[in-house]
């Protein structure tokens, strides 16, 4: 495993709070706002009990410092620090699965909502892993893993120092690269998505950066029907990684 962790070890919310149980993931303690619903917080407890994990019922002020920002649903619990995993184990987990990879390489998704819902969705397609790059990309926040809805605990997340290497690695390793392209001249559905695959997701704004797109071996692009030419980031993942699930599950 590699030793860089997320610093930011507030979790919030019943369900991301609940997977982070489930998943076995260290809990330190839990906070639970004072009148939260009993069929909200009942779940949680009992799991907490499990594990002889601390619960304390505190006034909703505590639970609003912990997690600025973020809506926490009265639940709160501090983590031990997540790690990110190396690349080579996102291989392995397909490996060990006995399935062809399927990966996810987002290139400096900025919106930590978005890398949210794009966990979420990597979750329930069955995707690997995700990389990520160190910098300018959103990181495995609290904000990233309320959003995810628990996702983040089943997905593994690699952070890397160079996309494009990673890129040259993977491709080493027999995976092909399909990146995302508003000009690409293949629409997605064209295509055929039965190899060992990353799928790239460019910026929000930008879309992908000129060196990793000349890196993929090949670039799709959604159908745009109506006025606007693109969809939100999230949206768009979400769409390929079910394209992908709809072709292999017909193979």
């Amino acid at each position: 495993m590699t030793e860089e962790i997320v610093q930011d070890e507030m979790i919030a919310g019943k369900h991301p709070v609940l997977e982070a149980l489930r998943s076995g993931r260290e809990i330190n303690k839990i906070w639970i706002a004072d009148g939260a619903q009993k069929t909200l917080t009942q779940p949680i407890v009992a799991e907490a009990k499990k594990f002889g994990i601390v619960v304390q019922f505190v006034d909703k002020r505590k639970l609003d410092s912990l997690t600025p920002g973020v809506t926490h649903q009265g639940v709160v619990a501090q983590a031990a620090a997540f790690a990110y995993v190396e690349v080579e184990e996102i291989l392995e987990r397909a490996k060990q699965k006995d399935e062809i990879p399927f990966i996810l390489l987002l290139d400096e998704i900025e919106d930590p909502h978005n890398l949210g819902s794009i966990l979420r969705t990597a979750e329930c397609t069955g995707v690997h892993g995700v990389i990520i790059p160190k910098r300018r990309s959103a990181g495995l926040t609290a904000t990233v893993l309320k959003t995810s809805a628990g996702a983040a605990e089943h997905v593994p997340v690699a952070r890397v120092t160079n996309l494009a290497q990673t890129i040259d690695k993977l491709k080493e390793a027999g995976v092909w690269v399909a990146g995302t392209d508003l000009d690409a001249k293949q629409d997605v559905y064209k295509m055929k998505f039965d190899m060992p695959l990353v799928v790239v997701i460019g910026n929000e704004s930008k879309g992908m950066g000129r060196l990793i797109k000349e890196k993929c071996d090949f670039l799709v692009k959604l159908p745009m029907l109506g006025q606007l030419n693109s969809l939100n980031a999230s949206v768009a993942a979400g769409v390929l990684m079910y394209e992908v699930v709809r072709q292999r599950r017909s193979i």
